[in-house]
């Protein structure tokens, strides 16, 4: 893993921003493993910047979500589709056919699963996925005890991720508890990954997910598998982790240029 320090959760999204942009830049049809919650809106205000500066042009570029919640319709405020339309989408030339979401309405979700799974095949996998990490180290919707050869398929959300949705729900809406998630197998085959992590309550999952050991009790840490992780994080992210003097020495402010 190549950790990243920044001294600002701005800091760190500019520089998420920055090496999904240079992707484009390099490979107009790049396909790109997306990312919501939280953590993602700076990263793609700045995206939307850098396509108004006409910088980067997503004309050809491929996305595919992560997740989405099972029973929602796209057009639903609280889907996943409704966020990236939203967030990235709708301010950007990303061509519609070429965004792909799972349909968290489809009749048989472990179909659609399945055909989601063979869809990211079909069009040559994943060139860069970016990520975040839930509080309780679930990447997608991955939840703990989650398979580290897991495909995409349907998962149960644990009470804490219940809970952590429920602020972006209407007052009496209960939350969906199904997701359909990229499982960590089909995570893991992407051929980088770029994952940000800001504030202080995420300072402990981070610091098992790169120094702990690697477990389905932090899916996250199976990213100690992958040879092309960057691990971006603000000085609160970073604040548990044990060797985070090291990560400085290498990196000294999140600069790429050392050794």
């Amino acid at each position: 893993m190549k950790i990243l320090i920044f001294n600002t959760p701005e800091e760190a999204a500019a520089r998420v921003a920055a090496q999904i942009t240079t992707t484009v830049q390099q490979n107009p049809e790049a396909r790109l493993g997306l990312a919501t919650g939280g953590t993602m809106p700076p990263v793609y205000c700045h995206l939307v910047q850098a396509h108004e500066r006409g910088e980067v042009s997503f004309a050809r570029a491929v996305s595919f979500n992560l997740d989405e919640y099972v029973g929602l319709a796209p057009t639903h405020p609280c889907s996943y589709h409704s966020f990236m339309q939203a967030e990235l989408f709708g301010q950007t030339d990303f061509a519609p056919q070429n965004t792909h979401l799972p349909h968290g309405d489809a009749p048989d979700p472990t179909a659609e699963s399945l055909r989601y799974e063979a869809l990211i095949a079909d069009q040559g996998g994943v060139d860069l996925q970016l990520l975040g990490i839930g509080p309780n180290g679930h990447i997608g919707f991955n939840e703990p005890s989650s398979s580290l050869a897991s495909r995409t398929r349907v998962k149960t959300l644990t009470q804490a991720t219940l809970q952590a949705n429920r602020p972006y729900f209407d007052h009496g809406e209960k939350p969906p508890q199904y997701a359909i998630t990229m499982g960590i197998g089909t995570i893991l085959e992407a051929r980088a990954v770029v994952l940000l992590a800001t504030g202080a309550g995420k300072a402990q999952v981070v610091a098992e997910m790169i120094e702990g050991p690697l477990s389905a009790a932090c899916p996250a840490s199976s990213l100690q598998m992958h040879p092309q992780v960057t691990v971006v994080l603000d000085q609160a992210a970073a604040a548990a982790l044990k060797h985070r003097a090291y990560y400085h020495t290498v990196h000294p402010e999140g600069r790429e240029d050392a050794a």
